[in-house]
Protein backbone atom coordinates (compact mmCIF):
# COMPACT_ATOMS: atom_id res chain seq x y z
CA UNK A 1 0.00 0.00 0.00
CA UNK A 2 2.61 2.48 -1.18
CA UNK A 3 0.07 4.98 -1.49
CA UNK A 4 -0.43 5.78 1.51
CA UNK A 5 2.82 7.39 1.73
CA UNK A 6 1.48 10.10 -0.67
CA UNK A 7 -0.34 12.07 2.28
CA UNK A 8 -0.07 12.27 5.95
CA UNK A 9 -1.49 9.79 7.65
CA UNK A 10 -4.17 12.44 9.27
CA UNK A 11 -5.12 13.77 6.31
CA UNK A 12 -6.37 10.40 5.32
CA UNK A 13 -7.81 10.03 8.33
CA UNK A 14 -9.86 12.77 7.82
CA UNK A 15 -10.84 12.41 4.29
CA UNK A 16 -12.26 9.08 5.01
CA UNK A 17 -14.28 10.30 7.59
CA UNK A 18 -15.59 12.61 5.57
CA UNK A 19 -17.32 10.45 3.57
CA UNK A 20 -18.70 9.11 6.93
CA UNK A 21 -19.81 12.27 7.35
CA UNK A 22 -21.27 12.23 3.52
CA UNK A 23 -23.30 9.15 4.37
CA UNK A 24 -24.80 10.32 7.69
CA UNK A 25 -26.12 13.16 5.99
CA UNK A 26 -27.44 11.32 3.04
CA UNK A 27 -29.32 8.54 5.85
CA UNK A 28 -30.55 11.34 8.16
CA UNK A 29 -31.95 13.57 5.34
CA UNK A 30 -34.23 10.95 4.46
CA UNK A 31 -35.15 9.61 8.35
CA UNK A 32 -35.62 12.71 9.08
CA UNK A 33 -38.59 13.62 6.31
CA UNK A 34 -40.41 10.06 6.50
CA UNK A 35 -43.63 11.34 7.99
CA UNK A 36 -43.98 14.07 5.04
CA UNK A 37 -42.75 11.73 2.52
CA UNK A 38 -45.50 9.47 3.81
CA UNK A 39 -47.91 12.31 3.76
CA UNK A 40 -47.01 13.03 0.55
CA UNK A 41 -48.68 10.28 -1.22
CA UNK A 42 -51.14 9.52 1.20
CA UNK A 43 -50.43 6.45 2.88
CA UNK A 44 -52.71 5.98 6.47
CA UNK A 45 -51.88 2.11 7.05
CA UNK A 46 -48.83 1.63 9.26
CA UNK A 47 -48.93 -2.08 7.65
CA UNK A 48 -48.77 -0.93 4.33
CA UNK A 49 -46.28 1.66 5.24
CA UNK A 50 -43.75 -0.75 6.55
CA UNK A 51 -44.29 -3.40 3.36
CA UNK A 52 -43.18 0.14 1.33
CA UNK A 53 -39.58 0.58 3.97
CA UNK A 54 -39.30 -3.11 3.51
CA UNK A 55 -38.31 -2.29 0.01
CA UNK A 56 -34.97 -0.39 1.75
CA UNK A 57 -33.99 -3.66 3.55
CA UNK A 58 -34.79 -6.16 0.35
CA UNK A 59 -31.78 -3.70 -1.33
CA UNK A 60 -29.90 -4.32 1.23
CA UNK A 61 -30.36 -8.09 1.12
CA UNK A 62 -29.61 -7.74 -2.82
CA UNK A 63 -26.31 -5.88 -2.25
CA UNK A 64 -24.62 -8.22 0.32
CA UNK A 65 -23.34 -10.79 -2.18
CA UNK A 66 -22.50 -7.57 -4.68
CA UNK A 67 -20.91 -5.77 -2.03
CA UNK A 68 -18.78 -8.60 -1.02
CA UNK A 69 -17.62 -9.70 -4.91
CA UNK A 70 -17.52 -5.79 -5.79
CA UNK A 71 -15.55 -4.83 -2.79
CA UNK A 72 -12.74 -7.62 -2.96
CA UNK A 73 -12.48 -7.40 -7.17
CA UNK A 74 -12.24 -3.28 -7.49
CA UNK A 75 -11.53 -2.16 -3.83
CA UNK A 76 -13.17 -0.37 -1.10
CA UNK A 77 -11.24 2.88 -2.82
CA UNK A 78 -13.34 2.40 -5.81
CA UNK A 79 -16.72 1.24 -4.66
CA UNK A 80 -16.93 4.18 -1.58
CA UNK A 81 -17.01 6.60 -4.26
CA UNK A 82 -19.34 4.56 -6.84
CA UNK A 83 -21.63 3.88 -3.37
CA UNK A 84 -21.66 6.97 -1.89
CA UNK A 85 -22.94 8.70 -4.97
CA UNK A 86 -25.54 5.95 -5.78
CA UNK A 87 -26.41 6.94 -2.46
CA UNK A 88 -27.13 9.83 -2.77
CA UNK A 89 -28.69 9.99 -6.73
CA UNK A 90 -30.78 7.09 -5.02
CA UNK A 91 -31.61 9.98 -2.25
CA UNK A 92 -32.70 12.95 -4.53
CA UNK A 93 -34.71 10.56 -6.82
CA UNK A 94 -36.79 9.91 -3.59
CA UNK A 95 -37.98 13.60 -3.58
CA UNK A 96 -38.31 13.56 -7.37
CA UNK A 97 -41.03 10.91 -7.95
CA UNK A 98 -44.65 11.11 -7.64
CA UNK A 99 -45.70 7.90 -7.72
CA UNK A 100 -45.88 5.53 -5.01
CA UNK A 101 -44.57 2.64 -7.29
CA UNK A 102 -42.02 4.77 -8.16
CA UNK A 103 -40.91 5.57 -4.49
CA UNK A 104 -40.46 1.76 -3.96
CA UNK A 105 -38.48 1.50 -6.58
CA UNK A 106 -36.19 4.61 -5.61
CA UNK A 107 -36.25 2.84 -1.86
CA UNK A 108 -35.12 -0.42 -2.96
CA UNK A 109 -32.00 1.20 -4.93
CA UNK A 110 -31.43 3.16 -1.74
CA UNK A 111 -30.98 0.13 -0.23
CA UNK A 112 -28.74 -1.30 -2.67
CA UNK A 113 -25.83 2.08 -2.08
CA UNK A 114 -27.01 2.02 1.48
CA UNK A 115 -24.99 -1.42 2.13
CA UNK A 116 -23.15 -0.94 -0.29
CA UNK A 117 -21.66 2.29 1.56
CA UNK A 118 -21.96 0.16 5.17
CA UNK A 119 -19.55 -2.73 3.14
CA UNK A 120 -16.99 -0.45 1.60
CA UNK A 121 -16.63 2.39 3.76
CA UNK A 122 -15.99 -0.23 6.94
CA UNK A 123 -13.76 -1.98 4.82
CA UNK A 124 -12.37 1.19 4.21
CA UNK A 125 -12.23 2.54 7.73
CA UNK A 126 -10.18 -1.04 9.40
CA UNK A 127 -7.51 -0.48 6.75
CA UNK A 128 -7.28 3.18 7.95
CA UNK A 129 -7.64 1.81 11.36
CA UNK A 130 -4.81 -1.02 11.00
CA UNK A 131 -2.67 2.27 9.30
CA UNK A 132 -3.01 3.66 12.93
CA UNK A 133 -1.91 0.65 14.79
CA UNK A 134 -4.82 1.56 17.32
CA UNK A 135 -9.05 1.58 17.96
CA UNK A 136 -10.19 4.38 15.43
CA UNK A 137 -13.31 2.85 13.80
CA UNK A 138 -15.34 4.34 16.44
CA UNK A 139 -14.24 7.82 15.50
CA UNK A 140 -15.35 7.46 12.23
CA UNK A 141 -18.33 5.52 12.79
CA UNK A 142 -18.97 9.30 15.48
CA UNK A 143 -18.65 11.32 12.18
CA UNK A 144 -21.30 9.40 10.64
CA UNK A 145 -23.93 10.56 13.98
CA UNK A 146 -22.48 13.56 14.01
CA UNK A 147 -23.89 14.07 10.33
CA UNK A 148 -26.66 12.49 10.86
CA UNK A 149 -27.39 14.45 14.08
CA UNK A 150 -26.70 17.83 11.81
CA UNK A 151 -28.58 16.60 8.67
CA UNK A 152 -31.84 16.09 11.91
CA UNK A 153 -31.38 19.34 12.90
CA UNK A 154 -31.14 20.69 9.48
CA UNK A 155 -34.58 18.39 8.80
CA UNK A 156 -36.11 20.13 11.68
CA UNK A 157 -35.70 23.37 10.60
CA UNK A 158 -36.93 22.34 6.95
CA UNK A 159 -39.95 20.70 8.13
CA UNK A 160 -40.97 23.56 10.41
CA UNK A 161 -40.22 26.19 7.48
CA UNK A 162 -42.10 23.82 5.19
CA UNK A 163 -39.47 23.60 2.94
CA UNK A 164 -40.74 20.14 0.83
CA UNK A 165 -38.61 17.00 1.02
CA UNK A 166 -37.28 17.34 -3.02
CA UNK A 167 -35.73 20.92 -2.15
CA UNK A 168 -34.01 19.14 1.00
CA UNK A 169 -32.86 16.24 -0.74
CA UNK A 170 -31.74 18.64 -3.29
CA UNK A 171 -29.50 20.03 -1.26
CA UNK A 172 -28.00 17.29 0.66
CA UNK A 173 -27.19 15.33 -2.34
CA UNK A 174 -24.95 18.03 -4.09
CA UNK A 175 -23.43 18.28 -0.19
CA UNK A 176 -22.08 14.89 -0.80
CA UNK A 177 -21.24 15.26 -4.50
CA UNK A 178 -18.61 18.13 -3.10
CA UNK A 179 -17.51 15.35 -0.34
CA UNK A 180 -16.77 12.83 -3.09
CA UNK A 181 -14.59 14.98 -5.40
CA UNK A 182 -12.44 16.80 -2.62
CA UNK A 183 -12.06 13.32 -0.92
CA UNK A 184 -11.61 11.01 -3.02
CA UNK A 185 -7.68 11.33 -3.70
CA UNK A 186 -7.00 10.24 -0.06
CA UNK A 187 -8.67 7.00 -0.05
CA UNK A 188 -6.61 3.87 -0.03
CA UNK A 189 -6.30 1.11 -2.57
CA UNK A 190 -6.79 -1.87 -0.81
CA UNK A 191 -7.39 -4.33 -3.76
CA UNK A 192 -4.07 -5.82 -4.52
CA UNK A 193 -3.77 -6.93 -0.72
CA UNK A 194 -6.83 -8.47 -0.05
CA UNK A 195 -6.53 -10.40 -3.19
CA UNK A 196 -3.05 -11.58 -1.46
CA UNK A 197 -4.93 -12.16 1.67
CA UNK A 198 -8.07 -14.55 0.44
CA UNK A 199 -6.19 -16.67 -2.09
CA UNK A 200 -7.21 -20.33 -1.07
CA UNK A 201 -6.42 -23.36 -2.10
CA UNK A 202 -7.42 -27.14 -2.21
CA UNK A 203 -5.33 -30.21 -2.47
CA UNK A 204 -2.30 -30.27 -4.73
CA UNK A 205 -3.37 -30.79 -8.71
CA UNK A 206 -7.16 -29.57 -7.75
CA UNK A 207 -8.95 -26.33 -9.32
CA UNK A 208 -9.03 -23.27 -6.56
CA UNK A 209 -12.12 -22.60 -4.87
CA UNK A 210 -13.35 -19.12 -5.11
CA UNK A 211 -12.21 -16.90 -1.57
CA UNK A 212 -15.63 -15.64 -1.15
CA UNK A 213 -17.50 -18.94 -1.32
CA UNK A 214 -14.72 -20.69 0.72
CA UNK A 215 -15.11 -18.69 3.74
CA UNK A 216 -18.99 -17.69 3.26
CA UNK A 217 -19.48 -22.03 3.48
CA UNK A 218 -17.35 -22.19 6.44
CA UNK A 219 -17.58 -18.85 8.49
CA UNK A 220 -15.50 -18.31 11.81
CA UNK A 221 -17.60 -19.13 14.88
CA UNK A 222 -17.15 -15.74 16.28
CA UNK A 223 -18.36 -13.88 13.10
CA UNK A 224 -21.22 -15.85 13.88
CA UNK A 225 -21.97 -14.60 16.96
CA UNK A 226 -20.44 -11.13 16.12
CA UNK A 227 -23.40 -11.20 13.37
CA UNK A 228 -26.49 -12.16 15.91
CA UNK A 229 -25.33 -9.20 18.20
CA UNK A 230 -25.10 -6.71 14.98
CA UNK A 231 -28.86 -8.48 14.10
CA UNK A 232 -30.30 -7.32 17.29
CA UNK A 233 -28.35 -3.83 16.75
CA UNK A 234 -30.00 -3.31 13.34
CA UNK A 235 -33.94 -4.11 14.77
CA UNK A 236 -32.91 -1.44 17.06
CA UNK A 237 -31.64 0.73 14.73
CA UNK A 238 -34.35 0.23 12.62
CA UNK A 239 -37.15 0.89 14.88
CA UNK A 240 -35.27 4.31 16.09
CA UNK A 241 -34.39 5.21 12.07
CA UNK A 242 -37.54 4.52 10.73
CA UNK A 243 -40.60 4.76 13.21
CA UNK A 244 -39.26 7.62 15.82
CA UNK A 245 -40.83 10.62 13.82
CA UNK A 246 -44.08 8.70 13.03
CA UNK A 247 -44.08 7.87 17.08
CA UNK A 248 -43.91 11.39 18.56
CA UNK A 249 -46.70 12.19 15.65
CA UNK A 250 -48.71 9.06 15.82
CA UNK A 251 -48.86 7.83 19.58
CA UNK A 252 -47.74 10.74 20.99
CA UNK A 253 -50.02 13.20 18.66
CA UNK A 254 -47.66 16.46 19.33
CA UNK A 255 -47.43 19.61 16.84
CA UNK A 256 -44.74 19.58 14.31
CA UNK A 257 -42.27 21.83 16.66
CA UNK A 258 -42.11 19.25 19.31
CA UNK A 259 -41.31 16.20 17.33
CA UNK A 260 -38.22 15.71 18.30
CA UNK A 261 -37.88 12.11 19.00
CA UNK A 262 -35.45 11.55 15.88
CA UNK A 263 -33.49 14.67 16.90
CA UNK A 264 -32.81 13.52 20.50
CA UNK A 265 -31.92 10.21 19.56
CA UNK A 266 -28.98 10.95 16.96
CA UNK A 267 -27.79 13.54 19.17
CA UNK A 268 -27.18 10.95 22.02
CA UNK A 269 -25.90 8.29 19.19
CA UNK A 270 -23.32 11.04 18.36
CA UNK A 271 -22.77 11.47 22.14
CA UNK A 272 -22.04 8.02 23.02
CA UNK A 273 -19.76 7.63 19.63
CA UNK A 274 -17.24 9.89 20.38
CA UNK A 275 -17.23 8.57 23.92
CA UNK A 276 -16.84 5.26 23.03
CA UNK A 277 -13.03 5.30 22.88
CA UNK A 278 -12.87 6.60 26.21
CA UNK A 279 -15.13 4.28 27.49
CA UNK A 280 -13.14 1.45 25.77
CA UNK A 281 -10.07 2.39 27.96
CA UNK A 282 -12.15 3.04 31.06
CA UNK A 283 -14.33 -0.35 30.85
CA UNK A 284 -13.45 -2.41 27.94
CA UNK A 285 -15.49 -3.51 24.87
CA UNK A 286 -17.05 -6.56 26.66
CA UNK A 287 -18.52 -4.07 29.25
CA UNK A 288 -19.15 -1.15 26.92
CA UNK A 289 -21.70 -3.58 25.02
CA UNK A 290 -22.93 -4.98 28.44
CA UNK A 291 -24.18 -1.08 29.15
CA UNK A 292 -25.60 -1.16 25.70
CA UNK A 293 -27.99 -3.56 25.77
CA UNK A 294 -28.82 -2.09 29.29
CA UNK A 295 -29.50 1.26 27.76
CA UNK A 296 -31.36 -0.10 25.00
CA UNK A 297 -33.99 -2.20 27.26
CA UNK A 298 -34.69 0.47 29.69
CA UNK A 299 -34.88 3.57 27.02
CA UNK A 300 -37.36 1.43 25.30
CA UNK A 301 -39.26 0.51 28.13
CA UNK A 302 -40.11 4.16 30.00
CA UNK A 303 -41.04 5.59 26.68
CA UNK A 304 -43.41 2.93 25.56
CA UNK A 305 -44.77 2.57 29.57
CA UNK A 306 -44.26 5.87 30.92
CA UNK A 307 -44.34 8.54 27.92
CA UNK A 308 -48.13 8.00 27.36
CA UNK A 309 -49.74 8.23 31.13
CA UNK A 310 -48.83 12.28 31.25
CA UNK A 311 -51.74 14.66 30.01
CA UNK A 312 -48.83 17.48 29.70
CA UNK A 313 -47.89 17.72 26.53
CA UNK A 314 -44.27 19.34 27.91
CA UNK A 315 -43.66 16.24 30.64
CA UNK A 316 -45.04 13.56 27.67
CA UNK A 317 -42.44 15.28 25.20
CA UNK A 318 -39.62 15.01 28.04
CA UNK A 319 -40.34 11.54 29.05
CA UNK A 320 -40.25 10.25 25.45
CA UNK A 321 -37.23 12.21 25.15
CA UNK A 322 -35.41 10.50 27.81
CA UNK A 323 -36.41 7.29 26.91
CA UNK A 324 -34.69 8.17 23.37
CA UNK A 325 -31.98 9.80 24.60
CA UNK A 326 -31.11 6.11 26.37
CA UNK A 327 -31.36 4.09 23.63
CA UNK A 328 -29.67 6.38 21.32
CA UNK A 329 -26.94 6.33 23.44
CA UNK A 330 -26.74 2.71 23.89
CA UNK A 331 -27.26 1.81 20.44
CA UNK A 332 -24.66 4.66 19.29
CA UNK A 333 -21.25 1.60 20.22
CA UNK A 334 -22.70 -1.47 19.20
CA UNK A 335 -21.58 -1.86 15.46
CA UNK A 336 -18.80 0.10 15.68
CA UNK A 337 -18.03 -2.14 18.45
CA UNK A 338 -18.96 -5.04 16.97
CA UNK A 339 -16.58 -3.81 13.50
CA UNK A 340 -13.65 -3.45 15.69
CA UNK A 341 -13.65 -6.55 17.36
CA UNK A 342 -14.00 -8.20 13.58
CA UNK A 343 -10.78 -6.60 13.02
CA UNK A 344 -9.14 -7.96 15.66
CA UNK A 345 -10.25 -11.35 16.32
CA UNK A 346 -11.01 -12.50 13.11
CA UNK A 347 -8.76 -14.41 10.56
CA UNK A 348 -10.91 -13.89 7.86
CA UNK A 349 -10.07 -10.96 5.67
CA UNK A 350 -11.86 -8.12 6.14
CA UNK A 351 -14.08 -7.27 3.25
CA UNK A 352 -15.03 -11.17 3.55
CA UNK A 353 -15.62 -10.65 6.81
CA UNK A 354 -17.68 -7.52 6.95
CA UNK A 355 -19.67 -9.37 4.33
CA UNK A 356 -20.42 -12.41 6.60
CA UNK A 357 -21.33 -10.17 8.90
CA UNK A 358 -23.67 -8.42 7.52
CA UNK A 359 -25.29 -11.33 6.02
CA UNK A 360 -26.60 -12.20 9.57
CA UNK A 361 -26.96 -9.18 11.01
CA UNK A 362 -29.02 -7.86 8.06
CA UNK A 363 -31.84 -10.05 8.98
CA UNK A 364 -32.85 -7.58 11.02
CA UNK A 365 -33.14 -5.02 8.93
CA UNK A 366 -35.62 -7.08 6.78
CA UNK A 367 -37.44 -8.50 9.36
CA UNK A 368 -37.74 -4.96 11.33
CA UNK A 369 -40.30 -2.81 9.10
CA UNK A 370 -42.61 -6.03 8.51
CA UNK A 371 -42.90 -6.88 12.58
CA UNK A 372 -43.04 -3.29 13.34
CA UNK A 373 -45.55 -2.63 11.06
CA UNK A 374 -47.58 -5.68 12.22
CA UNK A 375 -47.40 -5.16 15.96
CA UNK A 376 -48.51 -1.24 15.45
CA UNK A 377 -51.42 -2.45 13.65
CA UNK A 378 -52.64 -4.85 15.36
CA UNK A 379 -51.80 -3.10 18.68
CA UNK A 380 -49.92 -0.09 18.31
CA UNK A 381 -46.90 1.41 18.09
CA UNK A 382 -45.92 1.21 21.16
CA UNK A 383 -46.41 -2.31 22.00
CA UNK A 384 -43.65 -2.89 18.99
CA UNK A 385 -41.58 -0.66 21.08
CA UNK A 386 -41.93 -2.88 24.27
CA UNK A 387 -40.99 -5.86 21.56
CA UNK A 388 -38.03 -4.31 20.46
CA UNK A 389 -36.25 -3.33 23.90
CA UNK A 390 -36.46 -7.10 24.97
CA UNK A 391 -33.92 -7.59 22.29
CA UNK A 392 -31.40 -4.97 24.42
CA UNK A 393 -32.04 -7.28 27.34
CA UNK A 394 -30.71 -10.33 24.82
CA UNK A 395 -27.73 -8.33 23.85
CA UNK A 396 -26.75 -7.99 27.42
CA UNK A 397 -27.20 -11.71 28.05
CA UNK A 398 -25.34 -12.48 24.45
CA UNK A 399 -22.24 -10.12 25.50
CA UNK A 400 -22.04 -11.56 28.81
CA UNK A 401 -21.66 -14.82 28.55
CA UNK A 402 -20.25 -15.49 24.94
CA UNK A 403 -16.74 -16.05 24.78
CA UNK A 404 -16.07 -13.89 21.52
CA UNK A 405 -16.98 -11.07 23.75
CA UNK A 406 -14.50 -11.15 26.31
CA UNK A 407 -11.12 -9.52 25.42
CA UNK A 408 -8.92 -12.10 27.51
Amino acid sequence: MNEQLAYPKERIRYAVLSFFLAQGLCFSSWASRIPDVKAMFDVYDVFYWGLVLFLIPVGKFVAIPLAGFLVSRLGSRVMVQASVFGYALSLFLIGAVSSIYALGVCLFFFGVFWNLCDISLNTQGIVIERLFGRTIMASFHGGWSLAACLGAVMGFFMIVGGVPPFIHFTVSAVLILLVILCGRRYLQDDRVRQFEEVEVKEEKGQKEMPALLSFIRKPELILIQFGLAGLFGLIVESAMFDWSGLYFESVLQVPKSLQIGFLVFMVMMTVGRFLANWAYGRLGKQRVLQLAGAFIFVGFFVSALLGGVFENMALKVLVNSLGFMLVGLGISCVVPTIYSLVGAKSHTPVGIALTILSSISFVGSLVAPILIGAISKAFDLEYAYLVVGVLGLCLFLMTTYCKAFREK
